[in-house]
């Protein structure tokens, strides 16, 4: 059949791939023309491009069963598995790597993909007959198909409004660093980060690959004091000040590959398919979700996965996207439910109020309950590998709950709270003009542009 994918992100590449591997021709249709000749890409419409990202198993589990010469492309660029536990036990949880690498790779790879054509420009419309979209209009060129795919991401023009969701009422900062090879490992967490949860706001840093790794800190929308953390002094003494980020991003060790990254207007949106015939959504056009937890990429594996069976067994492109969208229904919309849950908690807990035990836990809090009760502990494994939804916590629930009725709190990791942070940024930062300069860092191994934000020069008082 012939498909017209709008977007040629991951999602749009990575299943227009598996369609072209299936003997269908496939276009997919995206306004960033790619990778310039000398390297460099400023991924247009992409805030998070140049920001962290985590990769589950879910990633590394589609590409190496529908395209593995894009995983072999990543990894040529320097992805690196995760396993949990010792090397013999052979579980994988993950990959590390800049979200700029596994694109690239994707591209890369779509370069080889006889019967995927990926084009550079606009989707202006849907062409139907009848009541059944038939093509669409690119560059004001008509053009026919047997389905057509959304894949335009969170802000695509195709999608109805979300049924649920909203702004999380979170924004962060980020800056990338690429550590001296050999250089001691700062603490850790989990295989793919370190986090820390402090009186005010949290702190997390993402390990990519080749020493790559992003530091970044969250806060709530509300709490104007913190926006002074998009200016490079005022990151840096924050790092400084902060023990986990101060020996990740120990000048000694660490050089900054990038200004500080704003990221802001975070979302968790759920879309319901359109109910238009022909024209199915997948990934971030369905399902968005803060980056708080990672999930971002791996849901979009795991729709483009069913969507693949859907097709294989037959399932008429036309009618397609009320299965995918039943589907879709059971097995995403629960992460998004559960995202509005849990980043809710995160911004009252910032603001300094008490878990609410009047109302149902949410899953960060029966994961954190873990630490004070065991037997919470074998619960919580296929939800965070996210091969189980949220209510599969539901048993642990009274186990956690009575953790928190018995006044255990999860302790705040050692570093300033919030107002002694801004009072900390305020006297290295007093006299910044309240807009930054913008420049661009190019990435010394791939030539990637990521726009940043810096206080000028003239207007910073040095600590």
């Amino acid at each position: 059949m012939d498909v017209i994918i709008v977007g040629a992100g991951p999602t749009g590449l990575t299943l227009g791939a598996a369609l072209a591997r299936r003997r269908h021709r496939v276009l997919a249709v995206d306004r960033d023309p790619g990778p310039r000749p000398g390297g460099t890409w400023r991924r247009r419409g992409v805030m998070q491009f140049a920001h962290p990202h985590g990769f589950r198993p879910q990633v590394r589990d589609l590409l190496a069963t529908e395209w593995p010469e894009a995983w072999r492309s990543w990894l040529a660029l320097g992805a690196e598995p995760v396993e949990l536990g010792p090397p013999s036990a052979g579980v994988p949880v993950g990959v590390r790597s800049r979200r700029s690498t596994y694109e690239r790779a994707l591209r890369r790879a779509a370069a080889g993909v006889r019967g995927l054509t990926v084009v550079t420009g606009r989707v202006d419309g849907l062409v139907e007959r009848g009541e059944c979209v038939v093509g669409a209009v690119v560059d004001g060129a008509t053009l026919s198909a047997d389905l057509v795919v959304d894949a335009g991401g969170r802000l695509s023009r195709l999608s109805p409004p979300a049924q649920i969701g909203g702004d999380t009422g979170m924004a962060y900062v980020t800056r990338t660093y690429q550590r001296v090879r050999g250089a001691v490992p700062g603490p850790t967490t989990s295989p793919a980060a370190w986090s820390a949860m402090l009186r005010g706001y949290d702190t997390y840093v993402f390990f990519h690959e080749r020493g790559h790794i992003s530091a970044a800190i969250i806060r709530p929308t509300a709490d104007p004091a913190l926006s002074v953390l998009r200016h490079v002094d005022a990151f840096d003494a924050a790092c400084r000040a902060i023990p986990g980020l101060a020996e990740w991003t120990d000048p000694r060790v660490a050089t900054p590959t990038s200004g500080v990254m704003v990221g802001g207007r975070l979302l968790n949106l759920y879309r319901r398919q359109l109910g238009r015939p022909g024209l199915v959504a997948v990934g971030d056009a369905v399902a968005t979700t803060a980056p708080t937890a990672g999930r971002g990429v791996a849901m979009a594996s795991m729709q483009i996965a069913q969507l693949l069976e859907l097709l294989d067994a037959g399932t008429d492109p036309a009618t397609i996207a009320d299965v995918f969208g039943a589907w879709c229904d059971t097995w995403i919309r629960p992460w998004v439910e559960d995202h509005l849950a849990m980043d809710a908690e995160s911004v009252r807990r910032w603001h300094g109020h008490d878990i609410d035990l009047t109302q149902p836990l949410t899953s960060a809090a029966v994961v954190q309950a873990a630490k004070a009760d065991a037997r919470i502990q074998p619960h919580i494994g296929g939800f965070l590998s996210m091969t189980e939804l949220p209510a599969s916590l539901a048993p642990a629930e009274p186990f956690a709950r009575a953790v928190y009725q018995s006044g255990w709190r999860p302790p705040a990791a050692d570093g300033p709270a919030r107002d002694e942070l801004v009072a900390l940024l305020a006297a290295p930062h007093a006299g910044a003009r309240a807009e930054p300069l913008r420049f661009r860092a190019a990435d010394a191994e791939t030539g990637d542009m990521a726009w940043c934000c810096a206080a000028r020069p003239s207007a910073v008082r040095r600590a």
